[in-house]
Parts: C-alpha cells; structure tokens; sequence
C-alpha cells in the first residue's frame, strides 16, 4: 500500500512504508532537518521522528516558526523535571502535570521533605544546561493502559496513575530522556539540545488539579525561546512590567488597596483612585448617551427563583453568594441580565420600541478561589459597564457593527489595538445547534462587516450564546481580555419576552449582552500598567501642583491655586516646610503631569514656571496661557 504525502507547496511525495516528518525534511534539505521542531501532520503538532503510516497533508515545522513554541516549551518543562529530579532523588519527587502556557511553561511537584524557594532556581537551571548539553535522544513508546499503571506505581508516581486511569484509550503515550520517563501526549524535540535558550521565573504553590481540597504541590513557572535575542527581550519587558506591576503603583500611589484579612478579592478604593473611576465612568457615560442607551439600576441582591429561571443556578451556582432571610434564600447578583430583563418586561413592548438598549454600572459579586486572586486584574467583586439590547432578528448585525463603533471609539481614547475571537458552543449550554448557529452567523456577520479580523474559540462561548471578546494590547504588547458581546436566544426564551409585531403577532426579541470596559475596576488595573501609574492629564487623579519656591510666595502660590481649582482643574497646593527639590522630586513620583513653580520672578511678571513630570521646564509663562493649555488636554483627552 502506497501512502500519499502532501505537502504545503502541493506536491505530494509517495512512501510505501511508514516514514517520519524528520526524513521527509531530510530529503526536502539538511538545512530544513537541521532547523526542524516537528510537523503539523492533518493540522495536528507532530513529533518530528513519529512515523506517520497513512496519507495526510504535512508541514515541516521550523524553531522560528510561531507552532514551534509550543513543541520546544513542553520539551523544556520536561528538562526541568528532570533535574528537579536529579537534583532532589527522582525517589523524593512525585510529578504532576508539566503543560506550556502563554509565553512559557510550568511543572508541578510533591517534592518529600523539600520546599523550593526563588533562591533554588539558579541551581536547577544550571542541572538543566547539563542536561541540554547532553542532547538526550527524546523517544515516544506507548503502553496498553494496564501496563502504563505498573509502570507508573513501580515509579511511585500516584498522580499519574490518576490520570491514566482517566484516559479513555487502551495505549497511553510516554516520553523517555535519558532515566527520565513522563506520561504525556507530546509532541516534543527530538533531542534535549534543540533549544537552548531559557530561564526559570517563578516558584509558587498550586492545589493538584486546581482542587482546595486535593495537596499543594510546588509549582515551578519558566520560558523559553529560540533565539537568544528574543528570551532577552522577553525578560526586559518582564522587568519594565514589574515597574508597571498595579499591586505597587496602587498604594504606592494612593489609588487603592485589598485588606486580604476581611475583604480578599474585594478592592477599596482612596480619593485618588475613584477620582480616576469617575472620569472613566464619566466618559463611559457620555458615550452611552452617543450610541443610544438609557442607564438603569438593579438591586444587589435577588430572590434565588430570578437565578433559577435565568439558568446562573444551574450553570454557575458554585461562583455565586447567597443569604437567607425569613427562610427565603437570595443571591447576590454575579451578573446584571436578570435585572434588565425585569426591566424589559415591566410594560408592554412594541416592534417600533425596539432595539432597547439598557446600561448599568452594575456592581457584582463573583467567588472566585483565593489562589488565583490579583489585585484588580482577577477580584471578586467588581463593577462592570454592562449594557443590554433587546432587538428584532434583522436588527442584529445593524446592533452588534454599532457596538464595534462603539468599542473602537472607547478604545482608541487611550491608544488600545486590540485582537477579536469569536467564541462558539460549549459543552454544557442551553439550548438547540440550530439556535446557536444562528446566532453565531449574526456575530460573525456583523465582524466582517466591520471587517474586524478574527479566530475562532471553539467551545468558548458562554453556557447561553456565543460571544466576541475583544483583547486588548497594552504598551509592552501584552494582551487583556476586556469588551465582549454575546449573542443570546435563550434567557428571552426562559424569561418568555415577547414584543408586538407589526402584524399584532407576538414575537421574541433577541438578547445581546455587551461590556466595554467589562469590570472597570480591571481596565483601571490595565491602565496604571500601561501608562505605569503617569496617566494622561485629563485622566490623572492630580492634574498639577502649585509649589511655591518659600514660605513668602506662599500668596502667590494660593492665588494660583484657586485660579486653577475655579478653572475645574485639579490641583493641589504643596507648601510644606521642605526644599524645593525634595517637594518637586516627590510630586514627580506621584506622577503629577504638571508641577507650577512659583518664586520672585514668577510673582513680579505675573507668571509661572511649569515643570512637567518628564523633567522639562518652561519659565515665563501667564496663567491663562496654562489654563488654555491644560484645558485642551482634557477636553481633548490627549492620550500622554
């Protein structure tokens, strides 16, 4: 039997025994074998000396290609547990699960007797080099189920016998480097001295399997690359993000803190910080009233029959709090579409009322496991810009391109690209395919309307609709997961909407959910990142300081102060009894945008000197000429 092996310029290379993705790139060039990673085989990452024995279309993978990460990561992970083992007494260390992340790669350990600390990974990367420079042959074998038990308890490995008795196959795959053996379902480098570039960043602990009630192993987080010059990189924007890192800048900078003893999750915010919340709500709110929407408000906390019939009580239960009151059990509202549709259903609604479109800043309560908290990016409680349309079947595409308009706009307000994924089906969802594809096609309809590029998330999509979520690029190139809009059939169904066609027919509206910002106390936690807590003038919690250059300026100093502060900028005065450079350094790492100087010049002229936070300083200057100035600023919202 011959096989037929296409290849990504069409032609097709004829094999009458099985033959693996490395010789096939050996016969293409040396150059191509010796730059190989592995192969895409029918679009599947591919071991490069796994023999393939049927036809299929094939596609030589290269270090520097984008795939290759994945394959060389996951074969780092595994040169990391070996020398965790070789390091510790392979009969010390049980393994758990060792999978590639974004950007990276990590491996969980129950290590007897041993804690590692941030101080031990010098020690283990340097195991890791040996073990790279051996170039170890990385060999795949696979072993009926019953087999690869007993091979895994001779080991002692008890939590790869839990997952092998998971496997639904009969043959469980391994990988084997040198004494090193690991379950796993690849695909990996041919050898140990592929890739070389790496670094160890992180030690943390981790619940096997994400379960509080199961061990905490030891969690051990790295990367890798395939070019030096792109770990190093890497590691720069790592330290520039530990600069940027929120949970510093918010107290350092008064705008916020988390008492983890009696509200972990659940973010207090000071003056500063909620100064800058009212401005994004503000801008929030102006263009709400741009594309449409009514604000509304709804109650916090709602009897348990509402969650029942909305679905969140089957499908979301375990994220939700509740309290109990005269033997009546309430929830606290994780999410705010029960409300609106109380709303929507509180007076009769007609064809020519629609869409409707209803907007909250809606404050929700979400559990979420105290491991995976982090400051404002992952909380428990949190605001969000929720909106919903309720709209005819042929208003959709026209609602969902506004809703786009309307994030580009939002967007671009502070210099944000973002990438878009349309999400479909999950598992366990409500209602019927053919609803869903419908629904989906209205999605990706108004997408390429807008010609928005984007991926699909397949089985992504909320227990009630699909949805598009927007990411967001910050200024390291870093990604955040903010607006989304999600398409919904059933909650109009479960809630029985209808509106009154023109016909006098009763029909059923269609449901799209929609947040810009999504929490806004999290794209506050975006933002101090991004701008590292020097937020553009019209956003910054202090617009300028007055700083009189002595105590006898002081005068003068507050008669610009209150000129500012009647002008609706806002300003602080600081005259404490310190030197000059002292009170401007300090207000430079408050990250004020401009610090008035004013001395005996500046009160003889009738001036000021303006010093902005960068360090540039401009003398002679007349207060309205200011005033103008940093009131195109703000109204403008320049984005620096």
């Amino acid at each position: 039997m011959t096989m037929q092996i296409r290849l990504p310029d069409g032609s097709v290379r004829e094999y009458s025994q099985p033959v693996t993705p490395g010789q096939i790139a050996k016969e293409i060039s040396e150059g191509l074998w010796r730059n190989a990673a592995g192969a895409l085989v029918n679009g599947q990452l591919w071991d490069l000396e796994r023999p393939i024995d049927f036809d299929c279309d094939l596609k030589i993978i290269k270090l520097d290609d984008p795939q290759a990460a994945e394959i060389y990561r996951h074969t780092m992970s595994h040169i990391m547990a070996q020398a965790v083992m070789r390091i510790y007494g392979a009969e010390n260390v049980k393994l758990g699960i060792g999978p590639t992340i974004e950007n990276g790669f990590y491996y969980d350990f129950d290590i007897a007797n041993a804690k590692i600390t941030e101080e031990d990974l010098p020690k283990i990367e340097e195991e890791m080099k040996k073990i790279i420079k051996e170039d170890l042959p990385i060999e795949r074998f696979e072993l009926p189920k019953k087999e690869a038990i007993e091979l895994m308890e001779s080991k002692g490995q008890t939590y790869k016998v839990e997952l092998i008795n998971e496997i639904p196959n009969e043959k469980v795959s391994f990988y084997k480097q040198g004494e090193f053996v690991d379950l796993c379902r690849g695909p990996h480098l041919p050898s140990t001295g592929k890739v070389k570039h790496f670094k160890l960043l992180s030690v943390s602990g981790a619940y096997w399997r994400g379960n509080e009630k199961n061990p905490m192993l030891q969690r051990i987080y790295g990367t890798a690359f395939a070019k030096k010059d792109e770990l190093d990189n890497y590691l720069k924007m790592l330290e520039e993000a530990k600069k940027r890192d929120h949970r510093r800048l918010g107290p350092q900078l008064e705008l916020f803190f988390i008492n983890t003893d009696v509200a972990a999750g659940m973010p207090i915010f000071l003056p500063y910080g909620m100064t800058v919340l009212k401005e994004l709500m503000s801008l929030s709110r102006e263009l709400h009233k741009k594309y449409g929407y009514k604000e509304v408000g709804t109650p916090l906390i709602m009897h348990e029959k509402l969650w029942r019939q909305s679905g969140h009580w089957d499908h979301y239960k375990n994220n939700m709090y509740f309290t109990e009151k005269e033997e009546v059990t309430y929830a606290v509202k994780p999410m705010n579409c029960p409300g609106h549709i109380l709303i929507y259903k509180n007076k009769p609604v007609s064809y020519k009322d629609l869409p409707i479109r209803l907007f909250e800043f809606g404050r929700v309560h979400r559990y979420e496991r105290g491991g995976v908290l982090h400051g404002l990016l992952r909380v428990r409680t949190f605001t969000q810009d929720d909106a919903h349309i309720f709209c005819r079947e042929d208003q959709i595409v026209n609602e969902v391109t506004d809703v786009v308009r309307f994030i580009n706009e939002l967007y671009g307000i502070f210099g944000f690209s973002y990438r878009a994924t349309l999400s479909t089906m999950p598992e366990d969802h409500m209602g019927d395919e053919a609803t869903w594809e419908k629904a989906t096609e209205g999605l990706k309809n108004a997408l390429e309307e807008m010609k928005v590029p984007y991926e699909v998330a397949e089985g992504e999509g909320a227990f009630y609709g699909p949805k598009i979520d927007f990411h967001v690029r910050d200024v390291l190139g870093r990604e955040w997961q903010c607006a989304t809009i999600q398409m919904d059939f059933q909650m109009p169904e479960r809630f029985d909407l209808t509106y009154k066609a023109s016909d006098g027919s009763e029909r059923r509206p269609v449901m799209i959910h929609r947040a810009l910002y999504g929490s806004i106390e999290r794209f506050f936690g975006i933002l101090i990142e991004h701008y590292a807590g020097a937020f553009p003038t019209w956003l910054a919690p202090v617009q300028a300081v007055v700083i009189p250059v002595s105590e006898k300026f002081s005068e003068y100093a507050k008669n610009i102060y209150q000129t500012l502060d009647e002008n609706d900028i806002r300003v602080e005065l600081d005259d404490r009894n310190e030197t000059l450079s002292y009170r401007i350094r300090e207000n430079q790492m408050r990250k004020v945008p401009y610090m008035i100087i004013v001395g005996e010049k500046e009160k003889e002229s009738e001036t000021i000197s303006v010093r902005t936070r960068e360090g540039k300083d401009t003398h002679g200057i007349k207060i309205n000429d200011f005033i103008e100035t940093v009131l195109n600023e703000i109204r403008k919202r320049v984005n620096k």
